[in-house]
């Protein structure tokens, strides 16, 4: 790697899904923000055809090694070896095997980048998971293919905004399956993992909500025991190791109360949700304009926007960038 600080060292911005809206909200960003700090992995066709969509005049530099420096005003992109020609020529809008497996590809040569220190942390353009599915890669989604590429003991996805954090135990299953996989370990390792995280963010003792499982919180057992059984014994251990940690409480209520907003300072720094969807539907009620997925428990920084590639709209250049600007930001924050 070129000697460089820290700060100077690139981003890596990966490509996404050809046919989705990555490469678009790419460009856009790239467009108000400094390119010398940020280095797309993915194909120079793939970035052109954005460009050409979304009416952007910006040229782009391809560069022989991820962090050679770029020019000012362009999209610089770095060819992980194995990327397939021809990309720009897949149909806009729908699942395909060779979308899936170059944005895998990408994932995997930015991953061993960031391992490296060659940059400093990772932006992930949104992936399709059938397309990723029908390239015979066997991981669901990012946030497991990068703890396997990391050899990551434990990682968490925590989707944050300016008005809330939260952090799942569980993510990409069947709603079943997550129950299943809950349990006292689980919910006190990522008890653990905010607490150590949070310090990235300048927060050296947050304050957690733990949401319930159950309606209610379980209601002392009358809807359901896994609040009694091993939420809020995990709560006990993580406080007894010095973790502000609180609950369980009712999860209908509890993002309400932690929602920090003009007047309405939140009463916790974080919530822990036990499942996906009790998690996410707050924060992108709020809007995914301004939505951030961060994932915790990586050796290197990986941020990405809080919405999916958008099929419905690829190639159409209207595609809004504020999320993944959002997610550009909050990664050069946290690699600093």
């Amino acid at each position: 790697m070129t000697s460089r600080t820290l700060h100077d060292t690139p981003l890596a911005l990966t490509m996404g899904d050809a046919a989705g809206i990555g490469p678009e909200i790419i460009v856009r960003s790239l467009a108000v923000h400094d390119a010398g700090r940020c280095v797309v992995v993915g194909s120079a066709e793939v970035m052109r055809r954005a460009l050409t969509q979304t009416g952007l005049l910006l040229p782009v530099a391809v560069l022989d090694a991820p962090d050679d420096p770029a020019p000012p005003n362009c999209v610089p992109v770095w060819q992980p070896p194995g990327l397939a020609d021809g990309l720009a020529t897949l149909a806009m809008g729908q699942v395909q095997a060779a979308a899936g497996r170059a944005a895998a590809c990408c994932i995997e040569a930015a991953a061993r980048l960031a391992l490296a220190g060659t940059v400093a942390g990772i932006v992930t353009a949104p992936i399709h998971k059938e397309a990723l599915a029908a390239s015979g890669v066997d991981f669901p989604g990012h946030t497991e293919m990068l703890q396997a590429l990391a050899g990551a003991p434990a990682v968490r996805m925590m989707l944050a905004n300016d008005e809330l954090r939260v952090v799942l135990v569980t993510i990409h299953v069947a709603l079943r399956r997550a129950i299943e996989l809950l349990d006292f370990d689980a919910v006190l390792q990522t008890l653990r993992i905010v607490q150590a995280s949070a310090r990235q963010w300048g927060i050296p003792q947050p304050r957690i909500g733990v949401a319930g499982l159950n309606p209610h919180a379980g209601e002392g057992g009358l809807f359901g025991d896994e609040e009694r059984l091993f939420i809020a014994p995990a709560i006990a251990a993580a406080v007894a190791e010095g973790i502000d940690a609180r609950g369980p409480f009712a999860p209908d209520t509890v993002f309400m109360r932690a929602r920090n907003a003009p007047g309405h300072p939140g009463e916790f720094d974080v919530v822990v949700a036990m499942t996906h969807d009790h998690g996410l539907i707050p924060v992108k009620y709020l809007g995914v304009e301004q939505g951030v997925n961060v994932t915790l428990g990586l050796p290197f920084v990986r941020t990405s926007p809080d919405h999916g590639t958008a099929f419905d709209i690829a190639g159409r250049g209207i595609a809004d960038a504020r999320s993944f600007q959002a997610a550009l930001a909050m990664a050069r924050r946290l690699a600093v």
